[in-house]
């Protein structure tokens, strides 16, 4: 595989462009090879052990995101940007998907499942502690983080808006949106589209300590 590396410039440029948006236009959408990458952005986001235990529910015209306006503290941005993403965790994720993703990782690499009895002995024995020395909706948690990440950079070197958000109800988002009859409960929200031109917010500057207070190495 090739790679096409992008200038330390425009990276910085782009993460400097970047702000949490506020306000999107409606009328913008994001066209379907831009969404696509993006897309791919959320299926190509590491994972610990890589076990994914996740889904991403994407909105874009439903009227079903007018629903859920009055559970995001009234927080436009989830029925305004061209695509609503809610980050879900998969619930009790345990032994039964780690076999699932064994077996798969089996097919995909063309590798006989028995050269990965280690590694999933390993898995299984991370995700099969007992609940007082493990919560795995937790864990389940912080992989989503990653996501929302690893999707905010993309879409910022696409030149794409986003938003991430926690300010919302989850449990309503669940029983709107069906999650939980799925085995999923959600736990952020990204919109993404393209600012508003009267977002007041995108021309503000970024309020960062100085690299010197926040990076330090250790010799």
């Amino acid at each position: 595989m090739t790679v096409d590396t992008i200038s330390a410039n425009s990276v910085l440029n782009q993460l400097q462009w970047r702000y949490a948006t506020k306000k999107f236009d409606p009328t913008r959408k994001i066209p379907d090879p831009v969404w696509n990458v993006l897309e791919q952005s959320l299926v190509l986001t590491p994972s610990s052990f890589g076990l994914q235990p996740w889904k991403f529910f994407v909105l874009t015209d439903s009227p079903v995101r007018q629903q859920l306006l009055e559970h995001s503290w009234g927080q436009t941005q989830v029925v305004e940007a061209s695509h609503l993403v809610v980050l879900a965790i998969k619930k009790d994720f345990g032994v039964a998907e780690a076999e699932r993703y064994i077996e798969y990782m089996a097919q995909v690499r063309n590798t006989p499942i028995e050269k990965l009895e280690g590694f999933g002995k390993m898995v299984k024995g991370f995700l099969g502690r007992s609940p007082d020395q493990f919560n795995v909706d937790d864990w389940s948690t912080r992989q989503v983080y990653i996501a929302i990440g690893q999707f905010m950079t993309t879409a910022a070197m696409l030149g794409v808006d986003a938003c991430p958000m926690e300010g919302f109800i989850p449990d309503k988002y669940d029983e709107i949106l069906g999650l939980s009859a799925k085995g999923y409960h959600s736990v952020l929200l990204c919109p993404a589209g393209y600012r508003a031109e009267d977002d007041k917010y995108s021309q503000l500057p970024k309020v960062r300590y100085p690299t010197e207070d926040i990076v330090e190495y250790i010799q």
